[in-house]
């Protein structure tokens, strides 16, 4: 009778949805284990369960509860399954879903979510924004489909390291993560703060070495991926190429792949596992803990969730001479109120060669002459612009080629708002294709590299906008370094005003600390 005491003691009994409405309002995090009433809760995770509570010591903070799916309104997608189920609730909201006694997994989940409770009430971690999991019912069309994607469809993410950084090693590690079927759905390049080092690492703030480790991680340009596993199931990394031997069991593999169900196929390894398998993970750390993965994806990404749901298309937009001279900032605002965000600009007097390439369209027409004439007569304005299908959105928005056809047409184009009598045609023009466009933004804006230096003076707060002022501008971080200059080395960077009066004062001056 003791020990079924202990078993009440442990985990509440939530069988209506009144009471399940109720459990809902502990603080901190509830384990739940979903039964159905024919087969009971799962009496081997018990044990664990009460480990944990005599270990963690947190009657505030972690709850246990056993709650019948059969009563439950919100639990009826998971009624008549034989497996194990266990949400994880936290403040109100399911965040977290095991299917299966793995207890491993669930002790992990538990653990950390514990950890990061006793932070948030302690002042020390702002509390994340949980994505909270909904549950759809499996006899519904594609329900159990959905179900399993809004809990299995994770992202983790990889920090390429420093050292990695300036020894180039960071494309290998991007292909060979690419090549074994994960995706690397968005990256960036940045300087650490100390606060975010601090924040992704906490897990071994403990050891000896850490401080050394934050100034190492602060020290130069890390590369931040958040990669999803990818659609495909990838072979066991142990696999061999084909052998002509085994080529006549081709067509029965395929049809014997087409019935396996999931749970036969042989499960791909984490992230983690394959870079420790390549020998690369010293380069490269990983988080994949889901809790922590959203809230990294927040702070790095903020945009990250909406863009998914986006088609971010890059095109070239071109003023030509005539419209860039007149009306250049009427065309600019609307291009921003329109959604656009322009990632480059630049001014270019087009030549002969250049003018007839953009015009191809017109070379039939009588006044063709006079149009390369004008086009190569001043400069142009050329533009990279990105919005959701702005492909399609930027034809939409200036019209077609004639500014008779646009009259027809579309009377509230650009091209008839911005026509000009010298020339019948539409005075701005777009990309005909994605294809088109990435060659002519890679004609337009070939890449260029150039040196940057941050002086002494700058604080870590203002050398964190001056970063951000840089990539909002257009330009990409490729490498950076953190370095004492010596004379011979500013004087390479500083030899124009070398023979002034005041060079010597701006040695003293770069000499004062280290600086990137």
């Amino acid at each position: 009778m003791a020990g079924k005491k202990r078993e009440i003691q442990l985990q509440a009994v939530v069988n209506s949805q009144s009471l399940w409405d109720e459990m809902l309002q502990n603080k901190g995090l509830t384990v739940i284990d979903v039964y159905q009433a024919w087969c009971g809760p799962c009496k081997a995770m018990q044990t664990l369960f009460r480990k944990l509570k005599n270990e963690l010591n947190e009657d505030e903070l972690l709850h246990f509860v056993v709650a019948e799916a059969d009563n439950i309104v919100t639990l009826q997608p998971f009624r008549d399954q034989c497996e194990p189920i266990f949400l994880f609730s936290v403040n109100g909201k399911i965040i977290a879903k095991i299917n299966g006694a793995n207890a491993p997994l669930v002790n992990q989940k538990i653990i950390n979510l514990v950890n990061e409770e006793k932070k948030i009430a302690a002042g020390e971690l702002v509390r994340p924004q949980y994505h909270e999991i909904v549950f759809v019912d499996p006899d519904a069309d594609d329900g159990g489909e959905v179900l399993n994607e809004s809990v299995n469809q994770l992202y983790s993410i990889a920090i390429i390291k420093p050292d990695a950084v300036i020894n180039r090693k960071s494309l290998e590690i991007k292909q060979k993560i690419i090549k074994a079927g994960f995706v690397i759905e968005i990256e960036d390049k940045r300087v650490f703060t100390e606060q975010q080092v601090r924040d992704f690492y906490h897990r071994i703030a403990h050891q000896p070495d850490f401080e050394d480790f934050v100034l190492f991680m602060t020290s130069g340009l890390s590369h931040i991926l958040v990669i999803s596993q990818g659609n495909e199931e990838q072979p066991a990394l142990g696999e061999t190429e084909s052998d002509p031997e085994t080529e006549a069991k081709e067509i029965y593999e395929d049809h014997l792949a087409m019935v396996t169900t999931p749970m036969m196929r042989k499960k791909r390894d984490s992230l983690e596992e394959y870079l420790e398998r390549q020998h690369i993970s010293q380069f490269c750390d990983v988080e994949e803990n889901i809790t922590d993965v959203n809230r990294f994806i927040d702070m790095f990404f903020p945009d990250f969730k909406n863009m998914k749901n986006l088609k971010l298309e890059k095109i070239l937009a071109l003023l030509r001479p005539a419209l860039f001279q007149e009306k250049k900032e009427d065309v600019l605002k609307i291009i921003e109120d329109e959604g656009f965000k322009i990632l480059m600009q630049r001014q270019i007097v087009l030549s002969e060669e250049e003018a007839q390439t953009l015009c191809k369209e017109y070379e039939n027409e009588d006044y063709f002459g006079n149009l390369i004439e004008k086009m190569t007569s001043g400069p142009s304005l050329a533009l990279v612009l990105v919005r959701d299908h702005g492909l399609q959105h930027w034809k939409e928005l200036i019209g077609p080629g004639s500014v008779e056809k646009a009259k027809e047409y579309l009377p509230e184009s650009l091209c008839v708002r911005f026509a000009m009598e010298e020339l019948p045609i539409n005075q701005l023009y777009g990309s005909d294709s994605l294809e088109a466009a990435e060659r002519e933004i890679r004609y337009f804006f070939p890449p260029q590299s150039t040196l940057a230096l941050l002086k002494p003076h700058v604080t870590q707060e203002q050398r964190e906008e001056i970063l951000k002022l840089i990539r909002e501008a257009g330009f990409e971080i490729t490498q950076m370094k953190e370095m004492l200059l010596n004379e011979e080395e500013a004087g390479k960077i500083y030899s124009k005003i070398k023979g002034k009066d005041f060079y010597q004062d701006v040695l003293e001056m770069l000499s004062e600390t280290l600086r990137r």
